[in-house]
């Protein structure tokens, strides 16, 4: 029973929503459960910060040609072994491995879904105590089960997602999922290691008062771009403004602030990156389907992040996301 009354867990959520489907068959929730117990032993280890040797870099460099952290490589090894240890999961495709990861077995084969993650978004957050985050994307697979996933399993457009969500491990741990029925948020207890639905049915409000904008590129961005961030900080210009600027180099951290208080989370093309930094399968993607499920927008700048067909697994793209009227406000200052 719950410690919490009137409070369910996060096991005790996925099978109420099940019963909603007769005819489902409990695969898609008990991967959730499984991304959940990864999130956990992941957790542990953040606590562990500065005690366990999960500071710093681990000395290689990955294919998205940055350094690799500690805990990169040992959250992503936490996220595929639990998933591969389980019945519900084909293959995972990460920000740290140059390919998909196939679980080529017999249970894996059998199951209808893939999964996409960025195992730790801002992990150079960690040395100093600042919020990090895990965000993942769940599809359902296009090729035949009973044999093994396929590329195209993982190249799909983000409109297709059958769930979506984040871990941000913060001043409390949360997760954060939807399956288009609602967003909501699940608050760690660590007393007794289980999840408790402290968020449930978010709504993003359609404005708010913060923009989250790595100003060191400020002088890299197009004009409509630098134009825009002006208005954000105009008194005279933006009635509703000036907005406060609130960037942790943790997309996770911003965009779960702008989901709960309003506001909205930019990273256009700079110079040098013509796609921008974000990849679109595993971070933009999810964010987006989350994003729009609570009632805000994501686009590139020119077109919504969910109707983009991806070409290979580690895509760039811009990201524009957040409150509705702050994405179409931003667009406006695009055109």
């Amino acid at each position: 029973m719950s410690r919490y009354k009137n409070i369910m867990t996060l096991d005790e959520f996925t099978i109420q929503q099940l019963r909603l489907f007769p005819h489902a068959t409990g695969e898609l929730s008990g991967l959730l459960r499984g991304i959940g117990l990864a999130a956990k032993q992941v957790n542990v280890e953040v606590n562990r910060a500065g005690l366990a040797d999960i500071l710093g870099a681990e000395g290689t460099i990955n294919v998205q040609g940055e350094v690799v952290q500690k805990l990169d490589v040992y959250a992503n090894n936490v996220f595929i072994d639990v998933l591969r240890s389980g019945i519900n999961c084909a293959g995972i495709v990460s920000e740290e491995n140059e390919e998909a990861v196939i679980f080529d077995d017999t249970r894996s084969n059998a199951s209808k879904y893939v999964l996409l993650m960025d195992p730790i978004d801002g992990s150079g957050n960690i040395d100093v105590n600042i919020s990090i985050g895990t965000i993942f994307s769940v599809y359902r697979r296009v090729s035949p089960t009973g044999q093994p996933a396929t590329p195209e399993d993982f190249l799909q457009q983000g409109i297709k997602q059958v769930a979506a969500g984040y871990v941000i491990y913060g001043s409390s741990t949360m997760l954060v999922y939807t399956t288009r029925r609602g967003v909501n948020g699940f608050t760690l207890d660590n007393s007794i290691g289980e999840f408790y639905l402290s968020h449930p049915d978010i709504r993003i409000p359609p404005h708010g008062k913060f923009y989250s904008f790595d100003n060191c590129y400020y002088h890299q961005v197009a004009r409509g771009i630098r134009r825009y961030v002006d208005y954000c900080m105009s008194v005279a210009d933006n009635k509703a403004g000036p907005y406060s600027n609130r960037y942790y180099g943790c997309m996770v951290a911003d965009v779960h602030r702008n989901l709960l208080k309003g506001g909205i989370f930019f990273y256009p093309a700079v110079t040098g990156k013509p796609d921008g930094k974000l990849r679109l399968c595993y971070e933009c993607n999810p964010m987006a389907f989350i994003t729009e499920v609570a009632g805000g927008k994501a686009t590139n700048g020119k077109e919504r992040i969910l109707d983009i067909q991806p070409k290979h697994i580690h895509q760039r793209s811009p990201l524009f996301i957040g409150s509705a009227e702050m994405v179409d406000e931003a667009q406006r200052f695009l055109r």
